[in-house]
This record gives structure tokens, C-alpha cells and sequence, in this order.
């Protein structure tokens, strides 16, 4: 049987959370809200380290916090942009590939990720670190993205940031999936999502659907070279995502994987190496 290898704060959400849907309701709708915009904190591993080591540190200040940035290398810069609950440094394996090519590779820990400051974020924030960043370091001439980092870098394009290469690794897209990834991880059930979409109209006056990539790739204000790179036995985003996305932009490339999951893709060779082509080369669109 496989270790659950979550942190223990999410192993005792796991536990609490079915508990009080049941006893009150009311305050496990309150609770889920807080979860969704928290992300948790994973242990940084050695190898991140010593990446984050070779790098050169910069901050820059959106939503009123400070954002921690690194600058590996020179070239044209190529921004990546982690997932939630993720950090920069989790493209470690990227960045030799990609100064081999000739790039400079430049990434940031969003707020309330890594080694920037605060305790909740949402897409908003992530937008305005991805502007700050850009002011600091110039347009990218690619970005490359994981999980929610995609969503977000979507939704900077759709609002006017200069992306015009964009690779999205295992990007969540729909809707009802993305809430109920967070439902599975803290076992929630149906009535708290249909709160929480409730929450989300009456709070923003739109429905949720129109904060994901779904929507967000309806937007965009000029033409996108775009890759897509998904897993098969992905249990966090699983195909569909893709599938949503293609089904809205058909211009875009899929690369299908098996057996990397959500998180080993980032360390593939062969999606590197594929990831670093396309940036180069694109696909001639537009």
C-alpha cells in the first residue's frame, strides 16, 4: 500500500473536514473557502536547493507583497510560472537545458508560495506578480507553465500581458473539475461545492467558470503559439483539461504522457527537451 505522502495539516483536514459538513455545515462552507485560497507548503528538496543557490534573487512587490524572484543565466528571457501550492524552483531541471539554448530562465514564487509573503493568494495576485516580474525583467519571449501557473499565465494574456509562446504542463481548465480536485483532497462533498459556486457569483458578480483557462482562452487579445503537455494517469488534471482547451484553441499542440502524473512531468527529459524545442522553434501560428 502506498505512504500517504500528504502534509500533516492536510491529513487532518482530510479527517475534520467530512465531520463538520455533517455537524455544521454552515462553518465547513466557511472552512473550504479559506482552504481554497491557502495553498498548503510542501518541503523544499535538496536538489531545489541548490538551484535556488545558483540563482540570482531579486524582489519585486505585487498585491502589496513581497515577491521573491530568480534570474538564472542571460538571453531571452523565459518565464515559468509554478502551480499552486508550488514554487520556482520546481523547474530546476529546466533551466541548464534551457541556457544551453541560449535562454535566461526567470521565475518567482507567487504570494503566499516558497519565500514570498503572505498566507492566501488567488489569481488576481498571481496576475499582478506576473506583470511585476515582467516590468523587472522584460517580456518573455516564451512562458512556461504547471498546473494553476497555466490558468494564470492565460489569464495575464487574456488581460493584455505580452505572452506569445506559452507551453501549459498538466493545466487544470474546467470548472467543476477544479473545484472538485479540492473537494477530493480534503474529502468534501456536493453541497459544499454548489455553496462555494454560489460564493464565487455573489462575491465577483461572475460565475466561476469565467476564472478558469476555459474561459480565459476565449479572451486572449492576439495570436498564441500554444503547447499543451498532459499525462494520461494524471489524478489531478486528468485529460479532459486538455481536451477543453483544444476544443477552444484547436491551433494548439498536445503532447500525451503516461505514467508521470502530476508533478514527476516537470522532471521528465524527454518533456524538457520537448518544452525547450518548442520554445525555440514555436509552431509558426499567426
Amino acid at each position: 500500500m502506498k505512504k500517504d505522502q500528504a502534509p500533516l495539516p492536510l491529513k487532518i483536514m482530510r479527517w475534520i473536514f467530512p465531520k463538520l459538513e455533517v455537524i455544521a455545515p454552515w462553518l465547513a462552507h466557511r472552512f473550504f473557502i479559506k482552504i481554497f485560497f491557502s495553498p498548503l507548503h510542501y518541503p523544499r528538496p535538496e536538489k531545489e536547493k541548490k538551484a535556488e543557490d545558483f540563482a540570482q534573487r531579486f524582489t519585486v512587490t505585487a498585491a502589496g507583497k513581497k515577491v521573491q524572484g530568480y534570474v538564472w543565466g542571460e538571453g531571452r528571457p523565459v518565464l515559468v510560472i509554478h502551480g499552486w501550492a508550488g514554487r520556482a524552483t520546481q523547474f530546476r531541471r529546466f533551466v541548464k537545458p534551457l541556457l544551453a539554448a541560449g535562454f535566461q530562465v526567470v521565475g518567482f514564487d507567487a504570494p503566499a508560495h516558497g519565500h514570498s509573503e503572505g498566507k492566501k493568494t488567488n489569481l488576481e495576485e498571481f496576475d499582478e506578480s506576473i506583470r511585476a516580474v515582467c516590468a523587472h525583467v522584460g517580456e518573455p519571449w516564451a512562458v512556461i507553465a504547471h498546473s494553476f501557473g497555466g490558468a494564470a499565465a492565460l489569464f495575464s494574456a487574456s488581460r493584455g500581458v505580452p505572452i506569445h509562446r506559452l507551453v501549459m504542463i498538466a493545466s487544470p481548465s474546467v470548472g467543476d473539475e477544479i473545484i472538485n480536485g479540492f473537494l477530493k483532497a480534503v474529502h468534501g462533498t456536493a453541497p459544499t461545492h454548489k455553496f462555494f459556486k454560489n460564493y464565487i457569483r455573489e462575491t465577483t458578480g461572475k460565475p466561476f467558470e469565467e476564472f478558469t483557462g476555459e474561459h480565459f482562452i476565449t479572451q486572449l487579445k492576439g495570436p498564441l503559439d500554444l503547447l499543451l503537455v498532459y499525462d494520461e494517469e494524471d489524478k489531478e488534471v486528468p485529460m479532459l483539461h486538455a481536451r477543453a482547451l483544444l476544443q477552444r484553441y484547436p491551433s494548439a499542440m498536445l503532447i500525451r504522457t503516461k505514467g508521470l502524473g502530476h508533478t514527476r512531468i516537470l522532471r521528465d527529459d524527454h518533456v524538457i527537451a520537448a518544452c525547450v524545442t518548442f520554445v525555440r522553434n514555436g509552431t509558426s501560428q499567426g
